[in-house]
């Protein structure tokens, strides 16, 4: 069993909400923000909705253009939903996207193929092709390609660290077009998912775990040492999340890559993401300072 956990105490330690007292509360908050940012958008006319990225109906994203009271920056914030891998969708995803778009940001919210019906190898492909997607679209949707940021919570912590160590040689893109990573409260080992329920939806295999664990992974410094990089979680997280960043981090920082990582009070493992949709909250603030 991993790291000498018994069965109950690792998948205690991989149960976000173990730390709090109703799950419901926050998804409700991500649903109603998310809303509100939509509607807001879709009434100025500044949100395109449904553009697909592929062949799959469920591989979709939503692009917010700039308020039209600001300077465009013609940056583009792409974010990555959570819900390990088998939950959520872009529909609860963009409670951020007023924010970035009053400082004249763009900002997308993917959606991709959800466990079972997917595997992660297929979900890992997806996102690479939606980033490729956006790319490519940059001068047709007004922001520069080599201006490009990626955010992401838990599972979609996990992938924004994923398409930092993607070599985008393949996909005809240069390997360091990404240019700001903020992943919060992600997994970058998937050993312990493999052993818990997690993995009943996911199925794991033994390349996937490799293949598609960060930090199990050989990093080539060249793919990120372009990039920023973030690593966030919230005080009231188990102890295996926070050590999970923290290990992330000085794996990045041996190669002598810049990053941070920042445990944040009074937040837990769902509400620290909301944190993008504020201002002046620490993780907003760093995720500007990327895009400055």
């Amino acid at each position: 069993m991993y790291r000498h956990f018994d069965l109950a105490s690792l998948e205690q330690q991989y149960s976000p909400s173990s730390c709090i007292d109703d799950i419901n509360v926050f998804i409700e908050k991500y649903i109603q923000q998310s809303q509100q940012a939509l509607t807001l958008a879709e009434q100025k006319q500044k949100v395109l909705t449904n553009l697909a990225y592929g062949k799959q109906t469920t591989q979709t994203l939503d692009l917010f253009l700039p308020d039209e009271t600001v300077t465009a920056k013609q940056k583009l914030q792409i974010f990555i939903h959570g819900g390990y891998w088998q939950e959520l969708s872009k529909n609860e995803s963009c409670f951020a996207a007023s924010n970035f778009q009053q400082h004249g940001y763009h900002f997308a919210v993917l959606n991709y193929t959800l466990a079972p019906q997917a595997s992660l190898s297929t979900i890992v492909e997806e996102c690479r092709q939606a980033l490729t997607f956006l790319y490519q679209h940059a001068e047709q949707y007004g922001y520069n390609k080599d201006e490009i940021y990626l955010s992401g919570s838990s599972a979609g912590g996990h992938l924004a660290m994923m398409m930092a160590l993607t070599d985008w040689h393949a996909y005809d893109i240069p390997p360091s077009f990404i240019k700001g990573i903020c992943a919060v409260s992600g997994i970058y080992d998937l050993t312990p998912i493999a052993q818990t329920y997690i993995n009943k939806p996911l199925q794991l295999t033994e390349k996937e775990i490799q293949d598609h664990s960060p930090l199990l992974r050989t990093i080539d410094r060249d793919l990120i040492s372009q990039c920023q990089i973030t690593l966030a979680y919230g005080d009231n997280e188990t102890d295996e999340f926070k050590r999970q960043s923290q290990a992330m981090q000085r794996a990045i920082e041996q190669l002598n890559v810049p990053s941070n990582c920042q445990e944040i009070s009074g937040r837990n493992h769902f509400d620290v993401i909301l944190d993008l949709s504020e201002s002046d909250s620490w993780l907003a603030q760093q995720v500007f300072k990327q895009m400055s």
